[in-house]
């Protein structure tokens, strides 16, 4: 869901306020879909964030500090070139489309102002950043050919094409008036078409305001409307432009009950009902901006998805080899049924002619009550030669027994530390952290070690909070990582906790020798049921010892331990306790 382009207005407007006249110092690009400029104003610093995430493209500024890449794109690195040092000399809308055109003044040679101009269109799928200069595009974020689009081209070295414009008005500049006899134009429409048609920069959500505020209703036909309904909608569209020329704003974000996004404006709204939907109001634009992002995946780092279905796909495997081998095992546990046929047949061997039947019934000589036991010959082979084959299938079938147990196991060791992976995907979110979960997959075998030289990443740092109580907690981020803080970093007499036959984190109360009141051994519990994979669980199982009591046994993959003296404690962890936790952590910068 993105604005329109007359809810845009505002924004475009509080921006302006804010950074017209900024130095731009740095830019980076973390994703494929997102750009941050750091903008220096005297006595502070803001960053702009610009995104063409097609579920929300848009532009505010924002207080979160993106990380870095270890290498940057190819359109940050001409962003930087063309851009770094510059002043922003305006940020403005073009008409009232969804389109931020943010003009930057940059020094050229011999000292020359050259102003190039970048422009946002933030048009849902069809989003893209484009930089020009003198109206020829310099780069894109997304290149548009010819094979794309026959009508309008976004290359380097073509000139920029401005969107063609629209037939319609603009409420802010026309008289209401004026806007009224447009809208009666459309005589057989209805007066949601009629509106959404004439009035620029409007989306299906302005119209639908509009329409309540005059009291009337989408479907009502322009033809059916009288002196009285006209009058209402002039009454309404001039309550709407009050708001924009006072800027009295009352910025409204709307949510479902899947806490999806239904609506953005910078007016109130009245067509939800409060009983389907969450509708939140905010001071400023901006403001609403920034809580629109916790919505909607806007900072996912790309190679986290691709490690994800690689993982994904690995466990399915396992799951269904650990099924085929339970079969088979269920088969190989058949194998008694083999040496008894083959003793039964060489007790009553005598009493039968080789070569003669295809199947006897004789008294099982294992049964207290003497049941027939039909066996199976081959004609082909004499009686102690089919008895002879019965006890070879024995045999086999028990050796299998042997290997297929053996094989069962490591398939469910396999599958757990794949889980073990997965669930450590699920909860990182910076470079170091993706990194160092790929080379745990490639040491694995999960992923081909990587061939082409890159730039190095620092290792990640396990979550470091601090508790109530001023102690410490450590919770690993992944396996290599949960080995190292509980053999390396904690002590003996620190408290340990993991989720029972879970994949999770290593968590580890740093008690610094004192003692560990209930209360704080149930919050980590909590905590390490959050780092789990079963997050959203209730009535978690997690078991806590003191390190002391934690192995690791040789040869055991990445997180495996065992440990005795243990106790378990059942937990559902309460979301909005740990958030006003894990925010603050004390291992990042």
């Amino acid at each position: 869901m993105s604005l329109d382009g007359f809810s845009l207005k505002p924004l475009i407007d509080e921006l302006n306020e804010k950074i017209a006249g900024g130095r731009i110092d740095r830019i980076c690009q973390p994703n494929k879909q997102d750009v941050y400029f750091y903008i220096r104003q005297p006595r502070q610093t803001h960053i702009l964030y610009l995104s063409i995430n097609p579920q929300n493209p848009m532009v505010n500024i924002t207080p979160v500090q993106p990380e870095n890449p270890p290498e940057p794109p190819v359109f940050c690195m001409v962003l930087r070139k063309q851009l770094e040092g510059g002043r922003i000399a305006s940020i403005s809308q073009y008409g009232l489309d969804r389109m931020a055109l943010i003009d930057i003044d940059t020094l050229g040679p011999k000292g020359v102002i050259i102003t190039k101009t970048l422009v946002a269109e933030l048009m849902g799928k069809y989003s893209n950043l484009i930089l020009m200069q003198d109206g020829t595009i310099i780069d894109a974020f997304r290149k548009v050919g010819e094979n794309n689009n026959r009508v309008r081209t976004v290359l380097p070295g073509h000139q920029y094409e401005l969107p063609p414009v629209q037939d319609k008005l603009n409420i802010l500049n026309a008289n209401s008036e004026d806007f009224i006899e447009r809208v009666k134009i459309y005589k057989e429409g209805t007066l949601y078409q009629a509106i959404l048609a004439s009035a620029l920069g409007f989306g299906p959500v302005s119209v639908q305001e509009v329409i309540y505020l005059a009291g009337l209703y989408d479907d009502l036909l322009i033809k059916e409307m009288d002196n009285s309904d006209f009058q209402s909608l002039q009454k309404a569209i001039d309550e709407i432009k009050s708001c924009y020329l006072q800027k009295e704003f009352s910025p409204t974000l709307v949510l479902d009950k899947k806490q999806k996004i239904k609506a953005m404006t910078p007016f109130a709204l009245h067509t939800f009902p409060e009983n389907k939907f969450t509708v939140q109001t905010f001071d400023t634009m901006n403001d609403l901006m920034e809580q629109s992002k916790n919505f909607v995946n806007s900072n996912k780092i790309p190679e986290k998805d691709t490690y994800l279905k690689i993982i994904h796909n690995e466990i399915n495997r396992l799951v269904k080899k650990e099924k085929i081998l339970a079969e088979e095992f269920s088969k190989a546990q058949k194998a008694e049924k083999q040496k008894i046929k083959a003793d039964n047949l060489m007790t009553y061997q005598y009493q039968f002619t080789d070569h003669k039947d295809k199947e006897i019934s004789v008294p099982n000589i294992y049964d207290e009550n003497g049941a027939l036991i039909k066996i199976t010959l081959d004609t082909k082979l004499t009686l102690i030669q089919n008895a002879q084959a019965y006890y070879k299938k024995y045999d086999k079938l028990k050796r299998s027994q042997e290997m297929l147990q053996i094989q069962i196991k490591q398939c469910h060791r396999d599958k757990n530390y794949a889980q073990s992976i997965e669930a450590a995907l699920d909860t990182v979110n910076t470079f170091s952290d993706i990194e160092d979960i790929k080379q745990e997959m490639i040491k694995a075998g999960f992923i081909p070690p990587d061939t082409k030289k890159k730039a190095s990443v620092a290792p990640s740092k396990p979550y470091k909070f601090k508790l109530p109580n001023d102690m410490i907690l450590y919770v690993g981020k992944n396996n290599y990582q949960n080995d190292k803080l509980t053999f390396k970093v904690a002590h003996n007499d620190d408290i340990w906790l993991h989720t029972k036959d879970i994949p999770g984190s290593h968590v580890i109360i740093d008690t610094k020798g004192d003692e560990v009141d209930e209360d704080t051994i149930f919050l980590a519990a909590q905590i390490a049921g959050y780092f789990s994979k079963a997050r959203n669980s209730s009535k978690i199982p997690v078991d806590y010892v003191q390190r002391k009591y934690v192995k690791k046994p040789s040869g055991a993959k990445p997180g495996f331990v065992i440990f005795t003296n243990n106790k378990t404690l059942y937990v559902t962890p309460d979301e909005e306790q740990i958030q006003s936790i894990i925010n603050y952590d004390l291992n990042k910068k």
